[in-house]
């Protein structure tokens, strides 16, 4: 299957990053990838949440888990664990993808997330993420996130945005098919 480029968002200082158009029936498949999302504010996590074909207010009901494997510099901690209010059961907050990341200049995440068939309207959509993040301590981490939005709606929206604070990067929306 081929990845089609449908649109990039570079950000500078920007309070949120959304996806308004783009998001259809054209694909069953949508894949974001970041690139070098650098938080203004030390510990910020990155963050996802959607909108149905006419809603507002990026609240849509999310089930999700989120584990990650982390390595810190100085060898304490080096481990893998459950992320513990990190996680959502049937809540409507952004669903994190990369936590506490650091706002140093050589500190940020690239990850990859896919949304599956956002615009049936019969089924939940699914989505999973994988991200590689440099934490503040500083830490490398490996994070993975799985869920689904408890909508049978279409989705036709996306926005990206950190826990507190603006950020810097690149987010690229593909469809795939």
């Amino acid at each position: 299957m081929a990845m089609t480029l449908i649109t990039t968002n570079t950000s500078s200082n920007a309070a949120s990053s959304s996806f308004t158009s783009g998001i259809d029936s054209t694909y069953k498949l949508y894949i974001f990838k970041w690139y070098d999302v650098n938080p203004a504010t030390d510990m910020a996590s990155f963050t996802f949440q959607a909108n149905v074909v006419d809603a507002s207010g990026y609240n849509e009901t999310i089930t999700s888990t989120y584990f990650s494997a982390y390595h810190q510099e100085d060898d304490d901690p080096a481990a893998m664990g459950y992320g513990t209010g990190s996680d959502q059961a049937q809540g409507t907050a952004f669903q994190k993808l990369a936590a506490s990341t650091g706002s140093d200049a050589d500190q940020s995440s690239a990850g990859t997330l896919w949304l599956f068939n956002p615009s049936n309207t019969t089924y939940v959509k699914h989505f999973y993420a994988t991200v590689n993040n440099y934490q503040e301590l500083p830490t490398s981490s490996n994070e993975f996130i799985a869920g689904y939005f408890n909508v049978t709606g279409a989705i036709d929206e996306i926005q990206f945005k950190m826990s507190s604070g603006n950020f810097d990067g690149t987010i690229k929306l593909y469809g795939v098919g």
